[in-house]
């Protein structure tokens, strides 16, 4: 239950602070240690040397971010005292999250009088505690969002109770399917970057020819307005809603009946949009996002004016419906960003909260404005919708797998209109470790635990049900952050930052609620510094986790090892040979990764460790290829090259690249993932951490082994493609695709 594990959580933050601190700045005194425990906010941290001592600046804004001010001693006292009067004056926590079928107690005063409103309406008393405070609520509540109510002669109160499934169901079998960046998957249809249709169509060949049963693609929140736009998915202004630049304008319905004169302006839009792609696939441009959005922009507000059909009309009506208050929130602030900007702080101060009586006359003189963008929403929903259908149509198991990012950029739709419920002047990062001194800042505010158990983690709720909408699965970034996340104040380092505990049981409940009722899996990615007992935790809950095949290692105590065999991996994962953040699996055997780096100035040693060190773990992966019987070539460098046009040498790529693919086969992995550019044997990586305007991060279509782009019809016929299907097809008949 919710409101069992602040004493816990608090009680550990407060041994945290006890513990003897390492090196860096003193240990806080013991008011402040304890007012930094009550608010879940961590005193010191260990980045694998020993405990680092946080200071006392950092306790000070991380605790001034929830609303507390420990700005000096005098404060700090007044603080607990204030923290001490609103526990004891409570009659129930601001929110209960329950297990299903579990036995779960509420401490509430003696006397009182106890029922759960359903929330289809019904009623459950709480029978009166015997000699205790402690209560226990029915063990068969109904899954759902119900309110827990509680009263005594002199007051009421009523709390948010969420009732949750103790575990996700299972997947029917293990499946395989393609990771895709979508804007990289570029059709002979699209307007220079892919977009929902392509994902239609790549979800229906994949699963109709090949027997894929999911296609995982990149978070398709909405980016952050502006010239030039930041084109990674991962820092967008909304997570709630998807972005308009992904429609395809012809397969809106009204596209057909544009009046003729409209028609032909539309349809010279198009072709703008086809010298777009010609320049991406034909001249090997880069994918420019906004160049995109400028033509469909205009081509939708043509569209936009259509009269709709009185189906049509009705499903608009619905939508609307269904979305409220959000969508009015997020839509009104694309028309005041088109106008103002798209930094909501620069904005005139009256427009700055979104409950104010300015927003609502702004909305009403821009009512136009806010009506496109209400209506740009449903758009995309609807082909998010027919792209989850047709690949449920190709008999794909899953289905689309979406990602939903850590954070959303703070000058944003969502910071903006969450502002309650965010910290302010906070950014998510990660502490220094073995392998950055320097710690990482993502620049993303992140949900203040105590606002959102106050409004009863609807928010989260109700940003988890957008994206879950037309998902098979949700993989979910940065996982561990359900737990704790490396708060960094503004104006420090991310050295100076520290860990705040988040209430775990209440956020995979409402993530496992959520999960269930849209019928999806949860995916975790759980890769990098995982505390103990978070992946055991996600396991219990049904969430599979994120096995990298370079990361699986079997580790001795001395912190040797080599690969962990295949029959040790876990059986509840997401198994792939890479991902966007990584080296594709050609550069990987060829070790193009290293010299790229070494370009660009990235390596931490001299580029001929770097390379050795590369060898050595190549060489450790051939070998166990080769011992695994999977891998019948030449030692590595005694080959031939992958390709006429990619000269190098070692084994034959497509040959290792498939002979990986069948060591993936050889784990209980429940779902299998290929990298979609590696079916063709693309070197370059979609992302570069550690780079922005030195590399092309998010702007690369895919690609042959040569760096040729490809269209998606030219990647379905290519023969690679086919024998690297031909290989995942073993996964159906309970081998690992033959050996070569």
């Amino acid at each position: 239950m919710s409101a069992s594990l602040d004493s816990a959580a608090a009680g550990s933050a407060a041994a945290d602070g006890a513990a003897s601190a390492g090196p860096g700045a003193p240990p806080p005194d013991g008011a402040l240690a304890e007012l930094a425990a009550a608010h879940r906010v961590h005193t010191e941290y260990d980045p694998g040397s020993g405990p680092v001592a946080v200071s006392r600046d950092t306790l000070v804004a991380v605790l001034a971010a929830l609303g507390v001010d420990a700005s000096t001693p005098e404060a700090v006292r007044a603080a607990l005292e204030e923290h001490r009067r609103r526990a004891a004056a409570r009659l129930l926590p601001p929110c209960v999250v329950a297990r299903a079928g579990r036995q779960v107690s509420v401490a509430v005063p003696a006397g009182a009088e106890l029922w759960v409103e359903l929330e289809d309406g019904g009623v459950r008393r709480v029978a009166a505690g015997a000699g205790t405070p402690a209560r226990v609520l029915p063990p068969d509540l109904p899954l759902g969002r119900h309110t827990l109510h509680a009263r005594l002669p002199d007051r009421t109160a009523a709390a948010p109770l969420v009732v949750a499934p103790a575990r996700l169901e299972p997947l029917p079998g293990r499946s395989w399917g393609f990771l895709v960046q979508l804007y990289s998957v570029l059709s002979e249809r699209s307007w220079g970057m892919g977009d929902l249709a392509d994902l239609a169509d790549l979800a229906q060949w994949s699963g109709h020819a090949l027997g894929a049963g999911f296609v995982q693609v990149n978070p398709l929140h909405a980016a952050l307005p502006g010239t030039p736009s930041d084109p990674s998915p991962y820092r967008p202004s909304s997570r709630r809603f998807p972005d308009p630049v992904h429609v395809r304008p012809e397969a809106v319905p009204e596209y057909a009946y544009l009046p003729p004169k409209e028609r032909e302006r539309a349809d010279r839009l198009a072709a703008r949009g086809a010298a777009l792609r010609d320049t991406v696939l034909l001249e090997e441009g880069l994918v420019d996002r906004d160049a995109v959005w400028e033509l469909k922009r205009e081509a939708l507000e043509l569209v936009h004016r259509v009269p709709r059909s009185v189906g049509r009309e009705a499903a608009y009506r619905a939508f609307l419906a269904r979305e409220g208050g959000r969508l009015e929130d997020y839509a009104t602030w694309c028309a005041l960003a088109a106008l103002h900007g798209g930094d909501w702080h620069r904005w005139p101060q009256e427009l700055r909260d979104p409950a104010g009586p300015a927003v609502a006359r702004a909305r009403e003189e821009h009512a136009e404005a806010v009506e496109f963008h209400r209506w740009l929403c449903w758009v995309v929903d609807d082909q998010l919708a027919a792209a989850q259908d047709a690949a449920a149509g190709a008999g794909m198991p899953v289905g689309l797998v979406h990602d939903l990012a850590v954070g959303a950029h703070p000058d944003g739709a969502d910071a903006w209109a969450l502002q309650r419920v965010l910290a302010e002047g906070i950014s998510v990062g990660a502490p220094p470790d073995a392998f950055n001194a320097h710690g990482q800042d993502w620049g993303l505010p992140p949900w203040r635990p105590d606002a959102l158990a106050e409004a009863g983690y609807a928010p989260y709720a109700d940003l988890l049900r957008g994206v879950l909408r037309h998902a098979g699965a949700l993989r979910i970034d940065h996982v561990m952050g359900l737990f704790r996340l490396w708060w960094v104040p503004a104006g420090l380092p991310p050295t100076q930052g520290t860990y705040v505990r988040y209430d775990s049981e209440a956020m995979l409940g409402v993530l496992a609620l959520e999960a269930h009722r849209a019928g999806a899996a949860v995916i975790g990615e759980d890769l990098g510094t995982v505390e103990p007992g978070v992946r055991e935790e996600l396991a219990d809950r049904g969430v599979l986790g994120t096995s990298v095949l370079w990361f699986e290692r079997d580790y001795a105590p001395d912190g040797s090892g080599g690969p962990l065999p295949p029959e040790r991996w876990r059986e509840q994962c997401l198994a792939t040979l890479t991902t966007h953040d990584l080296p594709s699996t050609a550069a990987r055997l060829s070790g193009e990764h290293v010299e790229l780096r070494h370009r660009l100035g990235l390596l931490a040693r001299p580029l001929e460790e770097e390379q050795a060190a590369d060898d050595e773990e190549r060489e450790e992966w051939l070998g166990e290829l080769a011992r695994e019987g999977l891998l019948s070539v030449p030692p590595y460098g005694e080959g031939p090259a992958a390709d006429e046009d990619a000269p190098g040498t070692g084994p034959h790529l497509p040959d290792a690249v498939a002979a990986l693919h069948r060591y993936l086969l050889r784990t209980p992995a429940k779902l299998l993932g290929v990298w979609l550019p590696d079916t063709l044997g693309d070197p370059r990586p979609q992302n570069l951490p550690g780079t922005w305007d030195q590399y092309p991060n998010w702007r690369l279509p895919v690609a042959d082994a040569a760096g040729r782009p490809v269209t998606l019809e030219r990647l379905a016929a290519a023969p690679r493609t086919a024998e690297l299907a031909a290989v995942m097809a073993g996964l159906r008949g309970g081998g690992d695709g033959g050996t070569r």
